[in-house]
């Protein structure tokens, strides 16, 4: 399902901050090498990212779900020589090819990377630390992904859950992945620590505020 057409979208993308080369390298890499390239967030929500990140002048990142790295740089290139991106990502592949695009950047020491299970790595993170938290990885651990995320956050951080709409598969479940994104909102509406907006971008995006 497309909730805006292809040339509305190629309308907003043309009004919007350019990726760098660098970035636009890693696209086309990840759309030529990669046999699900439309994982990638896209340029669109990756300069909403930015938009959040400069807005609430967030430092340190939290990111579950790398793939090949784009969201990673992305958010990099807007935090300050002293914040950090510590992203998570299981696949060994998706780690090669994302620590060879950073390792090209100007934020190569800004970027640490978690190989491994997602759920064991953010056991192992310092609780109150992060400022913004990315969520973009298996959909149908996107709850426990929030939950332990939620503890890691700072009072007044941002959480951002991608692909919340599910291409409308969520209205009315009829797949694992479906319900499971059904359940995370839920969960999410009823959690009294963060005020939360469900935004029709690109797939949906759940922000959430968590209370001060």
């Amino acid at each position: 399902m497309k909730f805006i057409s292809d040339e509305i979208l190629a309308y907003c993308e043309s009004h919007s901050n350019e990726d760098s080369e660098l970035l636009k390298e890693l696209i086309d890499y990840t759309y030529s090498t990669e046999t699900a390239p439309q994982m990638i967030s896209g340029s669109h929500v990756g300069n909403f990212l930015q938009s959040l990140i400069k807005i609430s002048k967030s430092k340190n990142i939290l990111e579950v779900g790398m793939f090949t790295g784009y969201s990673a740089l992305k958010m990099a290139e807007v935090i300050p020589k002293d914040g950090i991106v510590h992203t998570c990502e299981l696949m060994n592949q998706h780690v090669k090819t994302a620590s060879s695009f950073f390792n090209r950047s100007n934020y190569k020491n800004q970027i640490t990377i978690f190989e491994g299970e997602a759920k064991a790595t953010l056991e192992q993170l310092k609780i109150n630390f992060y400022d913004f938290v990315f969520i973009d990885a298996d959909k149908q651990n996107y709850c426990e992904y929030y939950k332990k995320s939620i503890k890691l956050l700072r009072p007044g951080g941002i959480i951002v859950l991608d692909n919340m709409l599910w291409s409308g598969g969520v209205i009315s479940p009829q797949d694992i992945d479906s319900q499971a994104l059904s359940d995370t909102a839920d969960y999410i509406m009823n959690d009294n620590r963060v005020y939360n907006l469900l935004a029709p971008i690109r797939d949906g995006l759940m922000i959430c505020i968590k209370n001060e």
